[in-house]
């Protein structure tokens, strides 16, 4: 099975790395092709206006000018063109990605593309609490994500259907199990704009997220599920529309 790895974290982040290694648990053909720097919040986006540019940096992994869409698409539809992969793995990205998050998600868009272009797609995260941002428990997903890859990839995913798998900040044997969890929605998180000051004076800003008290208490969701250690596994459709709503639309607007 020949596997594609990205991710929205770069080239040389860590978690990549991590990833390659739950790929090659599971097959010897991977091949890794990511942004050049660091693409996170991209979401789903394009390079349409600026040329991309690849780089060889080692035996089957390359590094690519561009988004993690972009990725996906150079590494099915140009460098693995005459066989492309089976499988798309996105990640392992450094922080979760979990409710919201999904929508700004360079991860998870990387998944997308690859399930847009027909191929089954996992986007995996890897959780981390505060004071160990730099340095997350990778191993969590090291050792379980490979049996869930397995299991899912053989009961099939369904077409335009993508897994976004979170891990939780705790190391492999504190994992309290699986959960197949609904995308959570933030309780008590405020977008904030932290406006600053350059040398010379002149004000820049930075975009942040303040987040107070409990994120989410309805139970089922991906955000309850890695609070309690477990590793929250939610299916995501490439489908965003919302029947129940079109079919009042169309009576309302005939």
């Amino acid at each position: 099975m020949r596997i594609l790895v990205t991710n929205d974290d770069g080239i040389h982040a860590p978690g990549l790395q991590v990833c390659a290694d739950i790929a090659r648990a599971l097959s010897d053909d991977v091949w890794v092709v990511a942004p050049e720097m660091d693409n996170s919040g991209v979401s789903h986006s394009l390079s349409l206006n600026d040329p991309l540019r690849l780089r060889n940096v080692g035996e089957r992994e390359f590094a690519v000018t561009g988004t993690p869409t972009d990725c996906v698409i150079m590494g099915a539809r140009h460098i693995l063109k005459d066989q492309p992969p089976a499988l798309v793995i996105s990640g392992v990205n450094r922080g979760s990605n979990l409710a919201e998050d999904v929508t700004y998600s360079g991860t998870v868009a990387a998944a997308m593309e690859g399930t847009v272009l027909g191929i089954p797609s996992f986007a995996l995260s890897q959780g981390y609490g505060q004071g160990n941002r730099d340095h997350p428990k990778w191993d969590c997903g090291r050792k379980h994500a490979p049996d869930i890859l397995r299991r899912i990839l053989k009961e099939g995913i369904p077409k335009d259907v993508l897994i976004n798998i979170n891990f939780p900040d705790c190391t492999p044997d504190e994992v309290q199990g699986l959960a197949v969890a609904t995308q959570g929605k933030r309780d008590q998180e405020t977008l904030r704009i932290d406006p600053r000051f350059d040398g010379r004076g002149n004000p820049y800003y930075w975009l942040a997220y303040k987040r107070t008290g409990i994120q989410s208490t309805r139970a089922g969701t991906d955000l309850v599920a890695v609070s309690e250690k477990k590793i929250s596994i939610t299916p995501l459709r490439l489908d965003l529309t919302d029947e129940p709503f079109m079919t009042k639309l169309a009576e309302v607007l005939g």
